[in-house]
């Protein structure tokens, strides 16, 4: 019996130590020529996309688990969205837009920053429940309404998504125009995400988009759409994209982009320093401007990417059909005039014809008939 327990023991340990090494598996991206790309801390495949900082696109085109390598081929310049309205979005007046939603939630809560936090890792709500809620208030006060959830979704293993995947679906019921998911990068270095703009130190924001999904290409133009937003009024803060295997929940919706608030070796500080202009790049990208307009979005769900998205729109913000409803309503009060008076006759005159336009609109217009006693 003392031997089963122990084997059990055992069995427990190489479990939690095998969980441990895969946790901390960082890729090294590589070109076919050798020349260091950027890391990955998560599992590449072959057919992974990266979009560079300075907007190249790789395609992994083989992959090495035992030097956790992976080698990408540079297809080129990539096709980044035409952003050519944030400059004319201020001075625009403020449009109709229905809702200015955006929800928020953490998969991994137990994320956490050693210089800030004093671990990478707490049996608990993380410090990045911290990040979400700056997040969240920065957003708040450009306009947006957003939900965060405080839900945690222990232990950081490979079923967090799955646990996450409840939280997501029930924070897409308060229909948002977008959701994130936000995390932290495990990369070693802190160089990778340290970013100086202007004279405030920062963190990078990584942006990562599942390809397992129907909804792969919408929210990979998002993400395009953050990043060109970003590289345009805080060049550096973007740090990448990420397009690799998995889902992470995105095929729930058309504008949901997983974000990596710098890497657990990054000092808290410096991540908080990157919210503000980080809730500015996501709230330009999603509606326009900080003053509303060009390339908003309408009532319809129609983001400043000009993709749309309807179902996450309450069908009583449009209001499309109205015009049509009133010319309707007008017919037919016409038509019962007429209909009134051809049938109070010439020898009727106008009193019949108000008493019977009276009975035929229940007493609505006409003359009203007096009771007999």
């Amino acid at each position: 019996m003392k031997k089963f327990a122990w084997l059990l023991l055992m069995l427990a340990f190489v479990l939690s130590w095998g969980q441990a090494l895969a946790q901390e598996e960082v890729y090294t991206l590589q070109t076919e020529d050798g020349q260091l790309i950027t890391h990955y801390h998560g599992e590449c495949e072959e057919g992974d996309e990266y979009f560079s900082g300075d907007n190249r696109h790789y395609r992994i085109v083989s992959v090495d688990t035992e030097t956790l390598t992976a080698i990408a081929e540079d297809l080129g310049d990539a096709e980044m969205p035409d952003i050519s309205w944030l400059t004319l979005s201020d001075s625009m007046p403020v449009s109709a837009i229905g809702q200015r939603k955006i929800a928020l939630y953490c998969t991994h809560s137990d994320e956490s920053y050693i210089e800030g936090d004093g671990t990478e890792s707490v049996e608990g709500k993380g410090g990045i429940y911290d990040i979400a809620d700056a997040f969240g208030e920065k957003l708040e006060s450009l306009g947006a309404s957003v939900t965060i959830s405080a839900e945690t979704h222990l232990p950081h293993d490979a079923g967090a998504y799955r646990r996450s995947r409840q939280t997501a679906m029930s924070l897409l019921k308060t229909q948002p125009n977008a959701i994130f998911d936000l995390h932290r990068d495990g990369i070693p270095d802190p160089d990778e995400y340290a970013v100086t703009i202007g004279d405030k130190k920062m963190s990078k924001v990584r942006l990562l988009v599942g390809k397992s999904n129907q909804n792969k290409e919408a929210n990979l133009s998002f993400a395009k759409q953050i990043k060109a937003v970003g590289d345009k009024t805080y060049p550096g803060l973007i740090k990448d994209i990420y397009m690799g295997k998995g889902t992470y929940n995105q095929d729930l919706a058309p504008r949901s982009v997983l974000l990596e608030f710098g890497t657990h070796t990054l000092s808290k500080e410096r991540v908080n320093n990157s919210i503000g202009p980080m809730s500015e790049v996501v709230y330009k990208a999603l509606f326009g401007g900080l003053t509303g307009s060009a390339g908003g979005s309408d009532a319809r769900g129609r983001s400043a990417d000009g993709s749309s998205d309807d179902e996450m729109v309450p069908a009583s913000e449009s209001n499309e059909g109205s015009g049509a409803a009133i010319w309707l309503i007008v017919a037919l009060i016409v038509g019962l005039g007429v209909f009134a008076f051809l049938s109070a006759g010439k020898a009727g005159g106008i009193e019949k014809w108000k008493r019977n336009l009276s009975e035929m609109s229940g007493g609505l217009f006409g003359k009203r008939p007096k009771d007999k006693e």
